[in-house]
């Protein structure tokens, strides 16, 4: 049974035929991506699947074989910014069209010492922000070319905090290397920077036609937690059956993302944070969550902080700005 404040498509929105549409979703070969990635398909558009994971992409694509439209998987390590550059070498190789990037996968460093990539980049930040920032600015081309393009990206709703501790964007510590580490709170941070970008980019490309969001799905039923240590692996199979019934299942955490790259409504509000509903958040006015919603975090509406962050990635990334 549905949670009573879960906010979902209208039907008009989900019976759309997109034959001919070409979207990117990220993580998809498991939990919200799959489900994003199967209505689509659902619908005729056609899927490139980046995954970290190819063979867990194929077995995933096998199941779309009755549905409409068609899929491919790619490899994409988003972590590694070289495989990211790869992914994008290898989508444009093949195609001049992108009707929406679903920016879906992302993680949180479940051992609460800090782990870096090759690049020294804070893991968490690495998957859930740097290596989206990069495939996203290396897309750009190709968006603005596809009329009424749309990139949306998740964030959490752990990126609100609370009133009295609101989380936010360190320029001076991005990688977490000069202050004591929590994994949660780089977690939140990296969260931050998501809405932060999505604001960023919604005001760079103002006039292309290109579209952005920033997304909390919701709180999902997902392998969250499995790749923790032996101690948080049995806290969350413990809480588990407690929880059911504040979370909701994949495809319903999936409706924000589909709302956002396929609804008329989401183009009218660019650079804005579309949030399911969540008994996570810690200001009451925001557990219903909103289509589109007010961060409750200032940190996350501070467009100098957001145009510094872009500024500073674009190095960090090797891009020219």
């Amino acid at each position: 049974m549905a949670h009573k404040n879960l906010i979902v498509c209208d039907e008009k929105t989900l019976s759309k035929d997109i034959s001919g549409k070409i979207y990117i979703v990220t993580g998809a070969n498991s939990g919200v991506g799959l489900e994003t990635t199967r209505q689509l398909v659902k619908q005729g558009a056609h899927v490139v699947m980046a995954c970290r994971r190819v063979n867990a992409g194929e077995e995933a694509r096998a199941t779309f074989k009755e549905l409409k439209g068609t899929s491919e998987v790619m490899a994409c390590d988003l972590a590694d910014l070289q495989s990211v550059r790869d992914f994008v070498t290898a989508f444009k190789s093949k195609h001049t069209q992108l009707d929406g990037l679903m920016c879906n996968a992302g993680m949180v460093n479940m051992e609460n010492k800090p782990k870096y990539t090759k690049h020294g980049f804070e893991y968490t930040w690495s998957a859930s922000y740097f290596g989206h920032f990069l495939m996203t600015e290396l897309l750009l081309d190709v968006l603005k070319s596809t009329k009424e393009s749309r990139m949306a990206i998740i964030s959490s709703v752990v990126h609100a905090g609370s009133p009295k501790s609101r989380p936010k964007v360190h320029l001076d510590d991005l990688h977490h290397k000069k202050r004591k580490y929590n994994n949660f709170e780089a977690y939140g941070e990296a969260k931050v920077a998501v809405v932060l970008y999505a604001k960023e980019l919604a005001e760079r490309l103002n006039g292309t036609g290109v579209t952005t969001a920033s997304i909390h799905p919701g709180w999902a039923r997902s392998n969250f937690g499995s790749g923790g240590s032996f101690l948080i692996r049995t806290i969350m199979k413990i809480v588990q059956p407690f929880v059911k019934g504040m979370t909701d299942s994949s495809a319903e955490a999936a409706q924000a993302s589909l709302h956002c790259l396929l609804s008329d409504d989401a183009r009218n509000h660019s650079g804005a944070y579309f949030s399911q509903h969540s008994v996570l958040y810690r200001d009451k006015e925001c557990k219903k969550g909103g289509w589109p919603m007010q961060s409750p975090n200032p940190n996350a509406h501070d467009m100098d902080t957001a145009r510094k962050l872009v500024k500073e990635s674009y190095k960090l990334v090797g891009l020219q700005s």
